[in-house]
């Protein structure tokens, strides 16, 4: 019955992932989402109420297209998009009321606005949307009252998507720093399970671990998409380039966290090595790391708080110390443990404001050996 009941089991946990990334989805763009449904009825007010128009079908057509779900160059893609429905929308009305709709009249109207457009810009989105409208209209032909407010419908559409765009929530200006400081934790959850794994060196536990490691690489995507996002953000909003520089800080420290967790994942994966062949790893490596660990909460903090993480410097340059003075292992893997250890202390180090000599050069060389500091091991997995 339990053979049975597992593919059940694992379909069910799968369904409820599914469920979980599509609402984390939305979740994620309920702002965009927002902002297109207001935008979409504030461009009817305008035009319907206040410029009379009966059915201001183009206005709220034209601020949903324009402002989209995304940040990445939003002002310029609304200017293009407003400016292509307009020469869309313009030049298909003067050809529908003068020589009216027909299959022949529609290859007209697509061929002038489309070369119009590209005569203008040779933006792709300008353009495109130039002849998208046209079609529209063309197949909608107005009535003779009708002339030229599809045109401005579709104007008062894109000036209120303009408006909005400049219009941002905090969000995805905190989301940067936090996607920093999640990673960091990680990083600190992954040197205390390993410390553990060195002092018990049961291998089960162990290749638990360096598949948890091993799955860890979404958690730098999301933080360089967080902050190209936050980029985007200050790019596109007048009223959050005051947070140009902070966000410019966290897009730099993308790099180091990359190379601070993938040096976390080697670490663990010598752990495990060291624990499967049942090699011994002194207790003082399983103590540094767990030191190594609080030092990687205090950068935790500081990157959340949004500050250049200082104040782990004097934790970290103290577990360097500490890593020079520690016993020599009998095992090569236990010794690759060590090294390990001192690449994420140097790795750490970056987040602290230090660049890449200083960093290495503050770390004494470990008891027997002639190096500055241990090797930057590459990831090969």
């Amino acid at each position: 019955m339990d053979a049975e009941a597992a593919p059940v089991d694992r379909l069910w946990e799968r369904s409820r992932d599914s469920v979980r990334v599509r609402l984390d989805r939305v979740s994620a763009k309920r702002w965009q989402i927002a902002q297109c449904a207001v935008a979409a009825g504030v461009a009817w007010l305008i035009a319907a109420d206040l410029l009379g128009h009966p059915r201001p079908f183009f206005a709220p057509v034209a601020a949903v297209v324009s402002l989209g779900t995304s940040y990445g160059q939003r002002l310029r893609r609304v200017a293009e998009v407003t400016a292509g429905v307009a020469l869309g929308v313009l030049l298909a009305d003067l050809l529908a009321i003068l020589i009216g709709s027909g299959w022949w009249q529609l290859v007209l109207v697509v061929t002038l606005s489309m070369t119009t457009a590209l005569l203008i810009t040779a933006g792709q989105t300008f353009v495109t949307q130039a002849a998208v409208q046209s079609i529209i209209i063309m197949a909608l032909v107005p009535a003779p009252s009708d002339a030229l407010v599809r045109w401005s419908d579709a104007v008062v559409g894109g000036c209120v998507a303009l408006v909005a765009a400049t219009v941002v929530p905090a969000a995805p200006l905190r989301r940067p720093r936090e996607r920093a400081a999640q990673v960091v934790r990680k990083i600190s959850a992954l040197l205390r399970a390993a410390a553990e794994v060195m002092v018990d060196g049961v291998p089960s536990r162990a290749l638990e671990l360096l598949a948890d490691a091993r799955s860890t690489d979404y958690l730098i995507r999301e933080l360089q998409d967080a902050a190209d996002e936050g980029m985007a953000v200050v790019s596109s909003s007048p009223f959050r380039v005051r947070h140009r520089k902070d966000i410019r800080r966290m897009a730099e420290l993308v790099e180091p966290l990359d190379r601070a967790l993938r040096s976390t994942r080697v670490l663990v994966r010598q752990t495990a090595v060291a624990a499967y062949h049942h090699r011994h790893v002194p207790k003082s490596y399983s103590l540094l790391a767990l030191d190594l660990a609080d030092a990687a909460d205090i950068v935790a903090e500081e990157l959340a708080l949004d500050r250049m993480a200082v104040a782990a410097r004097e934790p970290l340059l103290l577990v360097g110390q500490a890593s020079g003075l520690v016993e020599r292992a009998e095992a090569l893997s236990a010794e690759v443990v060590l090294a390990q250890l001192r690449s994420v202390i140097v790795d750490l180090l970056l987040l602290t404001g230090l660049d890449q000599i200083e960093s290495t050069e503050a770390l004494p060389p470990p008891s027997g050996w002639e190096a500055a500091s241990a090797p930057d091991t590459p990831e090969n997995e």
